[in-house]
């Protein structure tokens, strides 16, 4: 094996070893040590394996370091939202580019539904990995129970 650069999302952290997943192949590299790293950091490194099992892996440059906030937010999704939603059926998923970077997905679901997709959307490691293809810095959940709309948006700095 040799070194590989690109970007990385640490999935998992501990003071003596952290875990960072690529978010283009989703290939999970286990490091040696840790680095001062937190989970939802996003590294554009360079990663290596560590001699002489080749087993662990070692963070050899960091090109840049963020993190990803994520948001349960309060707020509704905006009109322009509710209104991608309007002529979707329950389960669909619109997907819109913002202007300059980021995304916006709004999904369609039953009222009953929104809060626990909130959640899983907050917890899955893919939000963070596309955030991170994405270069949001931030990524916002907002419900709207009546309207049966739930928005996540993926914001630049």
């Amino acid at each position: 094996m040799s070194e590989k650069t690109g970007t990385f999302v640490v999935t998992h952290a501990e003071p003596e070893s952290a875990v960072v997943r690529d978010v283009e192949t989703a290939q999970v590299h286990p490091l040696a040590s840790n680095p001062d790293l937190e989970v939802y950091d996003v590294l554009e490194a360079t990663v290596a394996p560590e001699p002489p099992l080749e087993i662990a892996w070692e963070v050899i440059d960091v090109a840049e370091r963020r993190s990803i906030e994520l948001v349960d937010s309060d707020l509704e999704p905006t009109q322009h939202e509710k209104a991608l939603a309007a002529d979707a059926e329950v389960g669909d998923l619109i997907q819109e580019e913002r202007a300059g970077t980021g995304e916006l997905h709004v999904f369609c679901l039953p009222e009953d539904d929104l809060e626990a997709a909130a959640q899983d959307v907050l917890e899955d490691d893919e939000t963070i990995a596309r955030a991170a293809r994405l270069e949001a810095v931030r990524v916002e959940v907002r419900c709207s129970a009546a309207d049966g709309v739930m928005s996540v948006r993926y914001l630049p700095d």
